[in-house]
Parts: structure tokens; C-alpha cells; sequence
């Protein structure tokens, strides 16, 4: 009796330690600023990151594996983005969010050598959408290469398409990121017969009334382009208009589009007419968000706060996805949960037609094509409230290939 008790013992340890090792824990390295010059970014878009984990997570996880999404705030500064990715590596992870374009720029050797990927969604090193080039850095969505063909698109909409002999602004972070769309606005200005001025604002981006009195009263712009982020959006907003410049002739790329910049100025009354770039949807009128708040009701708790600053509350939302959608990719492969950045690059790369209930445009990511289309709509501040302005499109396929293709 004994010894058939030890059988027993012993084959109950066994299977206990097979259902074990079967449900591995996938860990994500996900960077954040909460604290830094882009905090009004991370503050919504973190939370969402996290709520989706959470999500997945309360369904069982992914194929019966936990996810972790390991956070860091980086205060969108180099060093420290730096050490968390060194830390992220240390604990396992398959797949890092990148925080901010001068962080990509850091570690993109780094996630190569040590083949993990790294996704820089709406931002980044552009050329990165070359998979060929840049086999682990994902920019997963449109670039700020993307979006400057977009915005002369758009400008050149509202002018009753015609841009020859017109006057275009464009006004910028003077940083890395900021400096980054140039190529293709100047391949555009040659092409569209443009005139175009650049004006660069230094960091932090809090005073630049000398640059938007340029704008208005010296070059006297037909349109301006803004490429601005942090809390200087809503200083060009509010520039603008005290020098009487309409704003129905601004658009924003993608860092500039969000609740926080309009409430910032004091409201949508202040701020109407201003044109924004959106990579992801804007409400919160969505399948997933609205799996996210019965959630939260099942706990006994209000829905979170953070997703009325819907923008960056969904591009979160949208980023965490994306990575999940990786690593179930990766996992079919390989069940047992023992999956490396290898296998995650694969799984981006076999992302195909993903909507997230029409969250996002229809995403393919592709060995070659690592953006996934760079596709984005317009939206405006209209009646008090963001109303769209386009369906999802993109602008210059050619010209951004060109530059793709030239790019060092």
C-alpha cells in the first residue's frame, strides 16, 4: 500500500510539474514616461497599455500563458531608457515598447545584436518600416515620414488641391524626432511646387511666440504643418491664436492630437478648427474598450479615469495588442510558452488584416514592411468635441518608398 501511494505521490509531482512548465509567464518590456516632458502622453497611454494586459490576462492570458508587462518610466530620457532595457533583457523579455525617437535611435543596435523587437509606433526612425534593413525594430504604425506626406496631403486638400506657389510652415521639436520628416517635405516641396520654411522650437517646447509671429505676419504661411509634442502643442494652439492665425489651416502630426492639448488651452471653444493626424481610433465607442470597462464593473470598480483622454488612452490600448497579437503569433508555433525575441519578430511579421474591432486601420506587417501600411485620418476640433475629417488613407506611397529606399 505503501509503495502504491509513493506511485501515486510521485505521478501527482509529475503532472503538477508538467501544468507548470506548460503555463509559462511572457514577460513585455514596456517603457513609459509618467513624469517627464511627455508625461500628458504617458499618463493615458501607459494605462492602457496595461489595461489590456490585464484583460487578456483575466481570460486566461494568451494560450494559457500569462503576460507582464514590465514597466518602466524613463522620463523620456536616454540614459534611463537605456538601463530598462537592460533590465527588460535580464528578465526575459520577447518584445520591448520603445518610448520616444531619440530612445529608438539609442537602441537600436542593441534590440538588434540582441534579437529582441522593439516597436516605435507614430514615431521613431522612419526607415525602420524596411524590415530588411531594421529586422527588429517595428514602427507598427504610421511614421513621421507617413505622416508628413499625409499632412501636405491634407494641406493641399483644403487649398482646392493645388500647392504650387503656396506657402507651407512647418514648425518642430528641434530634436531627433522633430528633425526627422524633413526628407520627405523637401522631396514634396519639389514635387507639389511649394515653398516651405522650417522653424524650430528648442526644447522644452514652451516658448516659441517669436516663431509663430514669423508664421503669421512675416512668411505669412498659406498652412502650417506642427509637428509638436508634450506640452507644446497646446503652446502653438494657443500662439496661433493670439495672432489671429486660423487654426482650420494647422494640422498636427500624431504627438499633437489628443484631449490633453485642447483642455490645456482652456477648451475646444479656444482650440476649434484645429486639425490633428490619428493613428488609432479617437472615442471610446470600440469593442475592446468597452470589454475593458465590463472588467473593471465585474471587479466593483469605476471604469478607469484615464479613458476619457481617449487618444492616448487607445494608442495604448492599441500597442499592447499589438505585441499580445505577436506573441500568439510566436506561440502557435511554440505552445509551450518557450518563445525568444526570434520567435516574436516572426509573430509581428505574420500579423495580417488586424483591426482590433476597428480600433486601428487593417494592419499587415510583413518581413519587408515593418510600419504595416501608414495609414492614418484626420481629425478636428469641431462643435466642442473631436469630429473626424477622413477616412483612414495614406499619402505619396512613392515618394515615402523613395525615401525608404535612399535612406543610409
Amino acid at each position: 500500500m505503501r509503495a502504491f501511494l509513493s506511485v501515486l505521490t510521485a505521478v501527482a509531482l509529475a503532472i503538477g510539474m508538467v501544468g507548470f512548465a506548460s503555463a509559462a509567464e511572457i514577460v513585455i518590456g514596456a517603457q513609459c514616461d509618467r513624469t517627464g516632458p511627455t508625461q500628458t502622453v504617458g499618463v493615458n497611454l501607459c494605462p492602457g497599455f496595461n489595461d489590456y494586459i490585464k484583460l487578456v490576462n483575466s481570460k486566461g492570458g494568451v494560450m494559457g500563458h500569462t503576460i507582464r508587462a514590465d514597466e518602466v518610466d524613463m522620463e523620456y530620457k536616454v540614459p534611463p531608457a537605456v538601463e530598462a532595457y537592460e533590465r527588460f533583457k535580464k528578465e526575459g523579455a520577447v518584445t520591448v515598447s520603445v518610448y520616444g525617437t531619440p530612445q529608438i535611435y539609442a537602441l537600436t543596435q542593441k534590440l538588434t545584436e540582441d534579437r529582441i523587437p522593439g516597436t516605435s509606433p507614430g514615431f521613431g526612425k522612419a526607415a525602420a518600416a524596411d524590415g530588411t534593413k531594421y529586422p527588429y525594430i517595428f514602427p507598427i504604425a504610421a511614421t513621421y515620414w507617413s505622416q508628413a506626406a499625409a499632412s501636405v496631403k491634407y494641406a493641399k486638400d483644403q487649398m482646392g488641391g493645388q500647392l504650387k506657389g503656396k506657402k507651407i510652415a512647418y514648425i518642430f521639436y528641434d530634436n531627433p524626432a522633430g528633425r526627422e520628416p524633413l526628407p520627405v517635405l523637401e522631396e514634396l516641396q519639389k514635387l507639389e511646387g511649394f515653398e516651405m520654411r522650417t522653424f524650430a522650437v528648442p526644447p522644452p517646447g514652451v516658448e516659441m511666440g517669436a516663431q509663430v509671429l514669423d508664421i503669421a505676419q512675416r512668411y505669412r504661411a498659406d498652412f502650417v504643418i506642427a509637428h509638436l509634442f508634450g506640452r507644446s502643442p497646446s503652446v502653438s494652439i494657443k500662439e496661433l491664436k493670439r495672432v489671429g492665425y486660423p487654426l482650420k489651416k494647422v494640422v498636427s502630426f500624431v504627438w499633437g492630437a489628443a484631449e490633453a492639448e485642447v483642455e490645456a488651452v482652456g477648451g475646444y471653444g479656444v482650440a476649434e478648427g484645429y486639425s490633428a493626424l490619428e493613428f488609432a481610433g479617437v472615442g471610446s465607442d470600440y469593442p475592446v474598450l468597452k470589454e475593458i470597462r465590463e472588467m473593471y464593473k465585474k471587479e466593483g470598480q469605476p471604469e478607469p479615469k484615464e479613458m476619457k483622454e481617449s487618444v492616448y488612452y487607445n494608442r495604448g490600448v492599441f500597442l499592447a495588442a499589438i505585441h499580445v497579437e505577436a506573441i500568439r503569433n510566436a506561440l502557435k508555433a511554440k505552445p509551450d510558452g518557450k518563445i525568444t525575441g526570434a520567435d516574436a519578430k516572426a509573430g509581428f511579421e505574420k500579423i495580417k488584416d488586424f483591426t482590433l474591432g476597428g480600433l486601428v486601420p487593417p494592419l499587415e506587417i510583413t518581413p519587408t514592411d515593418h510600419e504595416g501600411g501608414g495609414l492614418v485620418q484626420v481629425w478636428q476640433v469641431s462643435g466642442g468635441k473631436w469630429v473626424k475629417r477622413t477616412d483612414w488613407f495614406r499619402a505619396y506611397p512613392e515618394v515615402v518608398g523613395k525615401v525608404i529606399k535612399e535612406a543610409k
